[in-house]
């Protein structure tokens, strides 16, 4: 088909403005492999573009959607042949290059991850960005030597998307597991998932001091600001927490203290990036290590007419764990 559905965003007069249109084929970008679009998702930086409440998208007009699954239609890439079912997140999609929410996609094939073994197109959305950035902060948490006999892992914004994959991934690697959320409803839920312990987020999400009771040997952090100066001054001696998130906030108002007195570390997260040998890896341990089982708990399906309203809840909060768009 030359022509196809996809949401369009484009400049307005105040802000911008996305809603549903035709798009030519040969208005797609650049690259060298075409994919049939299956599946997508809702994340929050998807919220944000649809809505306008950050200006995330850098050229207009822009396909919103950070991530797709889906089968290749034609390929210049020596990667990739027709019929081949892949994988797509992060590289700029959905905010310099023409991304998911549309029923075809034109990206570079050095963008691509063949979608791993035991994980359907639906499957991968399922996971999509937010599992693929909590699988990296796990990574990074092993990386770095720390290990459930150390103590306690935390999770902030822990029913979001990146939280619910985090909880999950962390109970299955044995921690015992701290989720931190603001949502009291979500308690049995996160419970399902693998949580041991629930805390309120307005434990952590009000300055505080510069050291605290040390009360986890590692963490996972969505929110930033606040939150992730409490989470560092309350961690270990010699433990670590992994930042991939900025929900309250870009700022870090905390102090050098518990780097200089307890030796913790702070690792800095990026699934957007990512260099492909390490999003390969992390995609072929979320094959082995996610529970199915979990997996569907904390996921939603949509159809794609549905993707903008998800959009705007998202960013209210009304979101659990996470959605999976169907782009057919």
């Amino acid at each position: 088909m030359s022509t196809f559905s996809a949401i369009r965003i484009d400049k307005a007069e105040k802000g911008t403005q996305a809603a549903f249109a035709d798009f030519d084929e040969a208005d797609l970008m650049d690259g060298d492999v075409t994919v049939r679009v299956v599946h997508s998702t809702v994340n929050y930086k998807d919220g944000l573009a649809i809505t306008g409440k950050s200006p995330v998208v850098r050229r207009f007009p822009m396909i919103p959607g950070i991530d797709f699954s889906g089968v290749v239609e034609s390929s210049g890439n020596p990667a990739f042949k027709p019929g081949d079912f892949v994988v797509m997140t992060g590289w700029g999609m959905g905010e310099t290059h023409l991304g998911a929410y549309a029923q075809k996609a034109r990206v570079r094939g050095d963008w691509l991850v063949p979608l791993p073994p035991g994980l359907s197109l639906s499957d991968a959305m399922s996971v999509g960005t937010a599992g693929l950035t909590a699988m990296l902060c796990v990574q990074a948490l092993d990386a770095h030597g720390c290990k459930p006999a150390d103590g306690p892992a935390i999770v902030t914004g822990a029913a979001g998307g990146v939280g619910s994959v985090a909880v999950a991934l962390l109970k299955k690697a044995g921690w015992h597991v701290i989720a931190s959320t603001g949502r009291a409803s979500e308690a049995d839920y996160l419970k399902g998932l693998g949580a041991d312990e629930i805390i309120d987020r307005k434990e952590l999400s009000e300055p505080g001091r510069p050291l605290g009771k040390e009360r986890w040997a590692a963490g996972i952090d969505t929110v930033g600001s606040n939150t992730l100066a409490n989470l560092l001054a309350q961690t270990r001696y010699g433990g670590a927490i992994a930042a991939c998130g900025l929900a309250q906030g870009m700022d870090l108002p905390g102090s050098v203290a518990p780097f200089i007195l307890r030796g913790i570390s702070l690792l800095g997260i990026d699934s957007v990036m990512c260099p492909k040998d390490k999003r390969i890896a992390a995609w072929a341990r979320l094959a082995k290590d996610l529970d199915k089982s979990a997996l569907a708990a904390m996921t939603t399906h949509i159809p794609f007419e549905k993707v903008m309203d998800v959009a705007r809840d998202i960013i209210e909060g009304k979101v659990r764990g996470r959605v999976v768009v169907d782009i057919t």
